[in-house]
C-alpha cells in the first residue's frame, strides 16, 4: 500500500506450482496504493471493470481483457464502480512466459475457465501444473498502446488540467484556458510540454481517451461516448482513438 509516498511490497505466499490465485470484491471507488510484487502479477476482474495504473499509463480492464505486470513494477490497482477481482501471482523462475513490460492479455473463454479452475481451492498439484502450461500457452499480449497523460504541477496549468479531467468534453480552446487562468496562450502552452512531455492539445487527447475507456468496457454505443469525452462526431473520435492506441475503440475490449 502507498503511505507518505512510498511504495510498499507486496508478496503473495509460495504455494506447490508456478501460480497462486488471490480473490477478493472491491467496492466502489476502493484503491490499493502504490505497491510492487516480487512476482509477475495478472490482475483480472471477473465481474466489473478494475483500472491498473504504471506511472503514466493508465489499462481499464474489463472481464475481457486482463494485464500482464511484471515482478517490481509499481503500480495501482482500483475500481469505479465496483469489482470482484482476481489476483494471479506468478513466480518468475516457474514463469515459461516473459513479458518485460505490462501487457494487456485477451482473457478468451478458455482463458477464462483456467482461471476459475485454478482459482478453485483443492486441486492437486499435478493437475494444476497441467492446467497452468496450458493457461501459459494460451496468454495472448493485445498489441494495443497504453492511455495516460502526466498532470502538471505549475498551479496555472494544473487548473485546465483538473478542469479537463473533471469534464473531457470542456470545449475551451487553449486561448480562452489561458485567459481563465490569467496567463498567455504562449506560457500555457509552454508549461504543458515542460511539465508533461507533450503539447496541450496532445495531453487533452490523452485524457479524452483515458475517460471514455470505461465508457467502452461497460458498453455504450460509440455515439454516446463521443459526445461525453468532447468529440464533435463519432468518426472524430474513432479515428483519435486509432491514431492514438493502434486499434479501433470497438476492437480494443473485443478484438
Amino acid at each position: 500500500m502507498s503511505q507518505n509516498g512510498h511504495t510498499y511490497l507486496q508478496a503473495a505466499p509460495p504455494g506447490p506450482t508456478a501460480m497462486v490465485f488471490g480473490a477478493g470484491v472491491l467496492p466502489a471507488h476502493f484503491w490499493f496504493g502504490v505497491h510492487e510484487h516480487p512476482q509477475h502479477q495478472i490482475a483480472w476482474a471477473a465481474r466489473g471493470v478494475i483500472v491498473v495504473e504504471v506511472g503514466d499509463d493508465r489499462w481499464v480492464l474489463p472481464p475481457t481483457r486482463a494485464l500482464w505486470i511484471p515482478g517490481g513494477i509499481p503500480h495501482e490497482t482500483g475500481t469505479a464502480e465496483g469489482a470482484e477481482m482476481r489476483g494471479i501471482y506468478v513466480e518468475p523462475d516457474r514463469c515459461p512466459v516473459h513479458f518485460a513490460a505490462p501487457a494487456m492479455l485477451r482473457v478468451t473463454r478458455l482463458v477464462r475457465e483456467l482461471f476459475e479452475h485454478l482459482g478453485a481451492p483443492g486441486t492437486e498439484a499435478a493437475r494444476r501444473e497441467r492446467a497452468e502450461a496450458l493457461l501459459f500457452d494460451l496468454l495472448e499480449p493485445v498489441d494495443v498502446i497504453p492511455i495516460g497523460a502526466h498532470p502538471p504541477t505549475d498551479p496555472r496549468a494544473r487548473q485546465v488540467a483538473d478542469a479537463l479531467t473533471d469534464d473531457p468534453s470542456d470545449p475551451r480552446t487553449l486561448t480562452e484556458f489561458a485567459a481563465a487562468t490569467a496567463t498567455s496562450p504562449r506560457t500555457l502552452a509552454r508549461l504543458f510540454v515542460d511539465e508533461t512531455g507533450v503539447s496541450f492539445g496532445h495531453w487533452r487527447t490523452q485524457i479524452r481517451l483515458a475517460a471514455s475507456l470505461p465508457l467502452l468496457a461497460a458498453g455504450l454505443p460509440i455515439a454516446r461516448i463521443a459526445g461525453r469525452v468532447g468529440y464533435a462526431t463519432p468518426s472524430a473520435y474513432v479515428a483519435a482513438f486509432r491514431r492514438a492506441v493502434g486499434v479501433s475503440p470497438g476492437k480494443y475490449f473485443t478484438g
